[in-house]
């Protein structure tokens, strides 16, 4: 019965999952970093298969993003993130893109429910000739369970534009998905879905939509550090067709973790 319910979800997840930015990668887990600690994050994501120029954004094809994530817990259930997005790229140079934050609150885990929950809502811009939309906010629910070895993360998130391609569009449904399975102490292998089927009063044709499949692992080595390397597929046109992306982060002070423990089998 428990492997049929798995099997549900991670079917629902292939087939209703805009993608998830390029600069940052992730599927959210529940936990906040915790009270006084600072998280301090790179996400390096680079596009082997990218797309051309287009309609005034800049080409993705052998785009390096490198993105500066710091979060800091201020009680055991609320964080800020900021984030500073950077690119190479552009004949060679290195750019500032843009910057974006992020509030975070977690439902207490004294209320005992039988999932992890919370919910992040982040807003700021990207420069013009990056992103068809450069000024947004994203709200991002997140539900997750760890069921012995087993690992499941959902984030149905929801994005509105205030200026650019998609403003006027309404919400957009972008729901990302995580399954992981932990083998010994240290390694987690699973995949990540990142996906885009547009305004929720009418979706895009399929060709328009992003769907975008990762092949990574999670690795624990020290509960101080965190790491998450991947290898994604495109399966639309409207996304990067083959991407590799590494987050490597470090906890400093209180010594809240943001990831679920996973217990070995």
């Amino acid at each position: 019965m428990k492997f049929a319910t798995l099997l549900a979800l991670f079917l629902f997840a292939f087939f209703v999952v805009q993608a998830q930015d390029n600069y940052e990668i992730q599927v959210y887990a529940s936990p906040t970093v915790g009270k006084d600690t600072t998280m301090v994050e790179l996400h390096s994501n680079y596009s082997f298969i990218g797309n051309g120029a287009a309609d005034g954004v800049v080409s993705t094809n052998h785009m390096d993003r490198e993105t500066i994530e710091i979060t800091h817990g201020f009680t055991p259930w609320f964080e800020v993130g900021f984030y500073i997005f950077n690119c190479i790229g552009d004949m060679g140079r290195s750019n500032y893109v843009g910057s974006h934050i992020r509030p975070r609150f977690m439902a207490p885990t004294s209320w005992n429910w039988p999932v992890g929950v919370s919910i992040s809502f982040e807003a700021g811009f990207v420069k013009d000739g990056y992103d068809p939309d450069p000024w947004t906010l994203e709200i991002r629910p997140i539900v997750d369970k760890q069921l012995g070895p087993v690992y499941l993360a959902f984030n149905p998130v929801v994005d509105y534009t205030f200026k650019g391609a998609d403003a006027g569009r309404g919400a957009i449904f972008a729901p990302d998905f995580k399954f992981s399975y932990q083998i010994g102490k240290v390694w987690a292998p699973g995949i990540e879905y990142y996906g885009s089927v547009g305004p929720f009063q009418k979706f895009d044709p399929v060709a328009v939509q992003q769907h975008q499949l990762f092949i990574a692992v999670d690795a624990d080595f020290d509960p101080r550090w965190e790491f998450n390397a991947g290898y994604g597929f495109g399966l639309t046109p409207s996304i990067d067709r083959s991407i590799f992306k590494v987050i490597l982060g470090r906890r400093f002070g209180g010594g809240g973790h943001r990831a679920p423990a996973r217990k070995a089998p």
